[in-house]
């Protein structure tokens, strides 16, 4: 009988739910049968993705950002008793989709409450160390706290001194069984004639994801190249308008969304860590513009940058003109590294 997995991505943007395509592409290969549970548009994203799977509504977080970056910690605080209880829902929710649809393993990424002590429950996170200003110490502690009641934690980058997730990644011990598994990205380079000067791409919880659409819009209008601006809006049906010089989709599946950057010569990004990984893994140049008040973000942003990898600057201070020494930075590049997924998956294998 196949055994079904559950895999669960946090619905914070794009980048949970993307990095997870790889891992339901492995587990298919390898003979398991995945089931995906999340919320909002992780979900959407995944559905499209795999059609044919199972897919399970879970109780949502929620997230969204002020409008103001400086208050983004605040606002985490403010709304703790209510993801308190998201969690508590969550562990409600995945005992009856246990018992429901014989759950033999449960792979969570960054998903507080999806586990349980009676099957093998991993935990996914580029962050064993929880940046949050003069209070990392302790959104570090209780991050480390979690990801010690699963079963191990798979840490998307390599252990060694190049990796790229730098401190977030790396700390000098800790308690859990930990095993890197290398970057992980939905995407294969290929070599293809580029036809894009730019692309955009945007993603992340509101309101700063249309803010920074806004921004970007208005300070590229005088942009002279062809350019391709991807809104990451998951929406019923993709929508494709022409402005000019500018072609401007809602969204793009992920085979499209991967020729399209291959495409292009340059990118305009989030730093987040799956996208970092999605570049490097495609070796891209590209301009990063963190999220106003997410530290991870604007910790490798800044760190890639001091790295003379990619060039970066807050959101309220990008022009056009901040794109011109972009050549002259190395891009990204991923390091080779091959992802054993049998012997990841070897966990799953015992009754």
């Amino acid at each position: 009988m196949t055994k079904r997995i559950l895999v669960a991505p946090l619905n914070w943007g794009l980048g949970h739910a993307t990095r997870c395509i790889p891992i339901i592409n492995a587990l298919i290969t390898n003979g398991f049968e995945p089931v995906i549970a999340s919320d909002g548009i992780a979900l959407t994203l995944l559905r499209k993705e795999f059609p044919k799977l199972l897919s399970i509504e879970l109780p949502s977080y929620n997230v969204t950002y002020p409008r103001n970056g400086m208050y983004f910690k605040l606002k985490l605080i403010k709304h703790a008793p209510k993801l308190l209880r998201t969690i508590q829902s969550e562990k409600r929710v995945i005992n009856h989709i246990l018992k429901d649809h014989d759950i033999s393993g449960i792979i969570s990424d960054n998903r507080l409450g999806v586990r349980h002590k009676n099957v093998p429950s991993v935990f996914i996170t580029h962050q064993l160390n929880v940046l949050s200003g003069s209070t990392t110490w302790l959104s570090t502690k209780l991050q480390q706290k979690i990801i010690k009641k699963f079963d191990t934690c798979w840490v998307p980058d390599t252990e060694g001194d190049i990796n790229l997730s730098g401190k977030l990644g790396h700390i000098n011990s800790f308690i859990l069984p930990t095993t890197y598994i290398g970057p992980l990205s939905r995407f294969t380079k290929n070599t293809h004639e580029i036809k894009n000067s730019l692309m955009v791409l945007i993603s992340g919880p509101e309101p700063q994801r249309t803010l920074l659409e806004k921004k970007l819009l208005l300070e590229l209008k005088n942009y002279s190249g062809k350019m391709i601006f991807v809104k990451g809006i998951i929406e019923k049906k993709q929508t494709i308008e022409v402005v000019n010089n500018m072609v401007i989709y809602n969204f793009m599946t992920s085979s499209l969304l991967e020729k399209t950057i291959n495409e292009s010569k340059f990118i305009i990004s989030r730093s987040g860590y799956t996208t970092v990984m999605d570049l490097a893994k495609l070796n891209k140049k590209a301009f990063f513009i963190p999220t106003p008040g997410q530290f991870e973000q604007e910790y490798l942003a800044e760190r890639l940058t001091k790295l003379n990898l990619v060039p970066s600057c807050k959101q309220k201070d990008f022009t056009l003109k901040k794109l011109e020494n972009i050549s002259s930075f190395k891009g990204l590049e991923v390091f080779d590294f091959k992802v054993d997924f049998k012997e990841l998956f070897g966990l799953f294998k015992s009754e």
